[in-house]
């Protein structure tokens, strides 16, 4: 039970770093490289994000995180990303 709880938790940080390095290659991308209407950040941004759902659904299917700390990952992810967006198309 120590080492299911352990590989949980390891599942639910890893899964966290990513969202964190997804919304950090997107800040950089708006910083520096292209702006949001733009195909290529559109682009970058669905595979990031449909790359982190399938992280997600493959540690909920291996019983390693809760589906619903699943999709509490991915709901902080999109409003992070949505804030940004904000931030930088009002600006």
């Amino acid at each position: 039970m120590v080492k299911s709880q352990k590989m949980s938790n390891v599942a639910y940080d890893q899964l966290n770093k990513d969202a964190d390095r997804i919304l950090q290659l997107i800040k950089v991308q708006m910083d520096n490289l292209t702006l949001p209407q733009c195909p290529l950040y559109e682009e970058v941004l669905d595979t990031q994000m449909f790359g982190l759902q399938k992280e997600v659904e493959f540690a909920v299917q291996l019983d390693l995180v809760d589906k619903e700390v699943g999709k509490e990952i991915m709901l902080r992810l999109e409003k992070e990303l949505s804030k940004l967006h904000d931030a930088f198309t009002t600006v």
